[in-house]
């Protein structure tokens, strides 16, 4: 038990770093208007422009950015974490000789802390490299590699690439929480479609 409770303050804690700071700025209520334009990247079908709690009323252009950025960077960090659970679920485990738990929240307890320490100084370095290239000028958020240099919004193959990343990391944080959950109440990890 004590194990779970480890792993979940661990995830928390790493959820807490990607959590939007509080802003400060307003911008005139119209702005919810021209993010819900179906020209802008996020907006696609079915849903459009999706804010069922209402997070974008009253905020600035500067802000509705950031929120975007948050979401995308969640979106990658959802995917790659779907992707290494299935990997560790399989048994997979390079650098221990798979000598850890094929259930990824069990692996993750049996992680020797200089194991969490590389992932925490890693994590801290990416963000660091992160901060660092958002001072580039023309910084579009979340393009960290900088393809809007040679690519802009207006090529409709451009848009439909961003369109198709957030819709994958959208799906993959639902997904993610999703396959926690039957874990942690259940124990049932790795592949279920075929499971018997």
């Amino acid at each position: 038990m004590t194990m779970k409770l480890a792993t979940i303050f661990a995830l928390i804690g790493s959820a807490v770093a990607f959590a939007p700071a509080s802003q400060t700025t307003r911008a005139p209520s119209s702005l919810a208007a021209a993010w819900a334009d179906e020209t802008v990247v996020g907006v696609t079908a079915p849903v459009g422009f999706f804010d069922p709690i209402g997070f974008s009323k009253g905020k600035s252009d500067k802000t509705m950015t950031y929120y975007r950025e948050a979401e995308l960077k969640h979106g990658r960090v959802a995917m790659a974490a779907c992707l290494g659970w299935y990997i560790t679920s399989s048994g997979v485990h390079p650098a221990f000789n798979s000598a850890l738990s094929s259930n990824p929240i069990e692996a993750a307890g049996q992680l020797p802390f200089v194991a969490w320490l590389q992932f925490i100084l890693g994590c801290g370095a990416v963000e660091w490299l992160t901060e660092k290239i958002k001072d580039r000028p023309g910084y579009v958020a979340g393009d960290v590699l900088g393809a809007n240099y040679w690519v802009d919004n207006s090529d409709e193959g451009w848009v439909d690439y961003q369109n198709k990343e957030i819709n994958n990391g959208r799906l993959a944080m639902v997904a993610f929480a999703g396959i926690f959950t039957q874990d942690y109440l259940y124990q049932n990890y790795g592949d279920m479609i075929f499971k018997r």
